[in-house]
């Protein structure tokens, strides 16, 4: 990194450009409406994997069925991930709720590094809500501001690595530590979310454009650096399809390396050096490839087992690899 930017002082500039667009260009967004760090708090945990228009309707039903925090560290556990079906990766809600019954018992912590201490709660979660709720002087880091930061100042980092990522937190630590870190950090995101994207670059709109170095020096495609594919793997799955009264048999994944924490159907998994010459239909999770060979099962005994009715079950798991599993056997079932 350019010693350039590790200086504190080439910040302030930045940092008063930065939240005077904000202020002016901010989108209004239901979490936005309120300094309540359960609602900010709901608001980043659904927002982790999922884009700013599908979660407003989840965020504004949720908060219907569970108001404050103390509703959601009473309500049944059953309650809580049927609020969150669609929202995928169900491992999230459950940290939710363990978080919400701590945090109920003993009130929001305002640090980031207390709230590190909570289920749930990483680095860039704890800095969002300590800083938009409670007006900590610390930076956040995710995939927006690593974009942004990289952009602006020219950062040929490896960010997937922990020292790169480190330099980075440091710059957006340094530009949080003039004040006003709610809009700061929210400032951050939305530019990456709304003009610095991935895809689509609208310089003309950027506060920062002027002595942005992606765009002086052409680097705006080239940066941030790409993080290398993992290796694939080749998984063999072998699941057990029961269905019964229009209902199929599902239990919580605790097994599979892909879908963690969602209702999948059981079975067993293991990784192969080659794929297998006989399988029913393949499917891939980013560096995962599946081949899957289905055993259909009259019926099927469990404690942990769920009986899910077909017209739910993307409710309960968006992921079109069940879909493409129970289409097979559908398909066996007519020829």
């Amino acid at each position: 990194m350019s010693a350039k930017y590790e200086h504190k002082e080439h910040h302030k500039d930045d940092h008063k450009s930065l939240i005077q667009w904000y202020k002016k260009n901010k989108r209004s967004l239901p979490w936005r409406a309120s300094k309540d760090p359960y609602k900010i708090w709901l608001s980043e945990v659904m927002l982790q994997q999922t884009t700013v228009v599908a979660v407003i309707p989840y965020f504004e039903k949720f908060l219907e069925k569970f108001p404050t925090v103390q509703d959601l560290a009473k309500a049944p556990e059953q309650d809580v991930l049927e609020a969150w079906a669609g929202l995928g990766y169900y491992s999230r809600a459950r940290n939710l709720h363990k978080a919400a019954k701590a945090l109920a018992e003993n009130g929001f912590p305002e640090t980031a590094a207390e709230l590190l201490e909570l289920p749930g709660f990483g680095p860039y979660t704890s800095r969002a809500v300590s800083s938009i709720a409670f007006g900590e002087k610390v930076g956040v880091l995710d995939g927006n501001v690593i974009r942004v930061l990289s952009r602006k100042y020219g950062l040929k980092t490896e960010w997937w690595n922990n020292k790169a990522r480190a330099e980075l937190q440091t710059i957006s630590d340094q530009l949080a530590a003039f004040g006003q870190s709610d809009s700061l950090n929210q400032g951050l995101m939305e530019l990456g979310a709304t003009v610095c994207t991935p895809q689509k670059v609208m310089c003309v709109l950027c506060p920062w454009s002027q002595d942005c170095v992606a765009r002086d020096k052409n680097l705006i495609e080239k940066l941030p650096l790409k993080k290398p594919r993992k290796q694939s793997e080749v998984w063999v799955w072998k699941p057990l399809v029961a269905i019964k009264d229009n209902k199929v048999a599902l239990i919580q994944n605790d097994y599979a390396p892909f879908l963690k924490g969602q209702w999948i159907f059981p079975g067993e998994i293991a990784m192969e050096k080659s794929k297998p010459k006989d399988y029913d239909v393949k499917h891939n999770i980013t560096h995962h490839d599946i081949f899957i060979q289905i055993t259909q099962k009259k019926s099927l005994a469990g404690r942990n087992i769920q009986w899910v009715n077909l017209k739910e079950l993307k409710k309960v798991n968006p992921s079109s690899l069940l879909q493409k599993v129970l289409q097979k056997v559908f398909q066996k079932v007519s020829q």
